[in-house]
């Protein structure tokens, strides 16, 4: 699978003479229906509806949209609302292929599928996403629960259901680590949650937020063990760096994150962690009929390269849809710029903080705290579907998100 390739090629519509006059659709392939995939499929079908001479495939392992933003609530055995990806795509021409992609071959512009199956493309959206990174520590893969999927979530959620009393310990103070170990000390008080980390919680937030965050924490009673380094996980308790043992009855691993290596097995040009690399449009380098799209795209900004989260990922794959339907009106792609602009995190049903932010994500004065907090924060991570409904029906609508301006401050990660 891995093909050199020249980067003479570019992305028009595929034309055949098997039938004389007539012309073949050109194939746009999205793999993932993460929130960049999905938001890639929908504004890319929504905009070329009706049109025999472009046809859009979505490849996904389910036909359920998994929301990562409420992973740690299905974790703790809360319901959380199905979400249909055939509904989504329904009366937009779209086709969703459900399988896993286990080979890209970019000579040969396929994919592979469930190892039995071979779908090919004329461009095709690379969007699989992220993972927890369990590879780096020994034992993690084999003792640790993540938060990758809702399988993983709902397994998670199982095994917390079986215990009576003990301890959970989370590992990584980011926030996802952060907004599990405070999700499962409210829901679980009879557990005794550790969140362990090499650095502090809330330690990307301004002063207040940040105050708040960990007196949040202490009030759920959730044990904090920063500047520490997880160096191995057993199956009843972790190891620090220096030799000291925490027992665990549960172990969640949310620390790190580690991409697919399909892209980079396939011959892409990818950056020391795997993430595709692309210009300033969201195409490949080094091969420009493939775009890729959220965690998997190293995306350079002004701020320097985007890191993985909902409010970045929804734009790449709009901006990505919106590329790909110029090129195949004849037009060139505009160069993609975002900003960021707040980082919202529960703490519990009731209560969350949101750090408002530059466009290059370091901290602003303003922040919320509290029940309008947790409003805010709740209508943020309900968005993600309406937005792709009315896409569906008004494309345009899903072309805004803030840019930043001029990106004059420093990088601050």
């Amino acid at each position: 699978m891995n093909a050199q390739h020249t980067s003479s090629r570019t992305t028009t519509s595929r034309t055949t003479s098997s039938t004389a006059g007539s012309t073949a659709a050109h194939r746009v392939v999205i793999l993932g229906a993460g929130y960049a995939g999905m938001a890639a499929a929908v504004q890319l079908a929504a905009r070329t509806k009706g049109r025999q001479d472009v046809q859009v495939t979505l490849v996904n392992g389910s036909d359920r949209f998994t929301e990562r933003l409420r992973l740690h609530m299905t974790a703790t055995g809360q319901e959380v609302a199905e979400l249909s990806i055939p509904e989504m795509l329904d009366g937009t021409g779209a086709q969703l292929v459900r399988g896993w992609v286990t080979a890209v071959d970019a000579e040969t512009r396929t994919v592979r599928i469930d190892d039995d199956r071979v779908l090919p493309y004329d461009t095709l959206v690379y969007g699989l996403g992220s993972v927890a990174d369990t590879t780096r520590v020994p034992g993690a893969d084999d003792h640790a629960y993540g938060l990758s999927g809702a399988q993983d979530a709902e397994l998670l959620a199982d095994r917390l259901g079986q215990l009576r009393g003990g301890t959970v310990v989370v590992v990584g103070t980011g926030l996802t680590g952060v907004e599990s170990a405070a999700e499962i000390a409210e829901q679980r008080p009879d557990l005794d949650v550790v969140l362990v980390g090499r650095t502090e919680p809330g330690a990307t937030m301004n002063a207040k937020a940040g105050t708040y965050l960990r007196g949040a924490l202490d009030r759920l009673r959730v044990t904090v063990r920063s500047g520490a380094d997880v160096v191995k996980v057993q199956p009843d308790a972790v190891e620090l760096a220096g030799g000291e043992r925490i027992a665990a009855d549960v172990v969640l691993w949310t620390g790190g994150a580690r991409v697919s290596p399909l892209a980079a097995a396939a011959g892409l040009e990818v950056d020391d962690r795997g993430r595709v690399v692309t210009d300033a449009a969201l195409r490949s380098v080094s091969h420009p009929d493939v775009w890729a799209v959220g965690d998997a795209a190293a995306i350079r900004q002004g701020y320097g390269v985007m890191h993985g989260t909902c409010q970045g990922g929804m734009p790449t794959g709009v901006h990505a849809a919106l590329s790909i339907d110029r090129l195949l009106r004849g037009k060139e792609p505009r160069p993609f710029r975002f900003g960021y602009y707040h980082t919202p995190v529960s703490l519990g049903r009731a209560d969350a903080v949101v750090q408002f932010t530059h466009p290059d994500d370091s901290p602003r004065r303003i922040s919320l705290t509290g029940r309008t907090a947790m409003r805010y924060k709740e209508t943020v991570t309900a968005s993600p579907w309406p937005t792709y409904g009315r896409m569906k029906k008004v494309p345009a609508s899903g072309a805004f998100w803030p840019t930043g301006g001029r990106f004059t401050r420093k990088a601050t990660r």
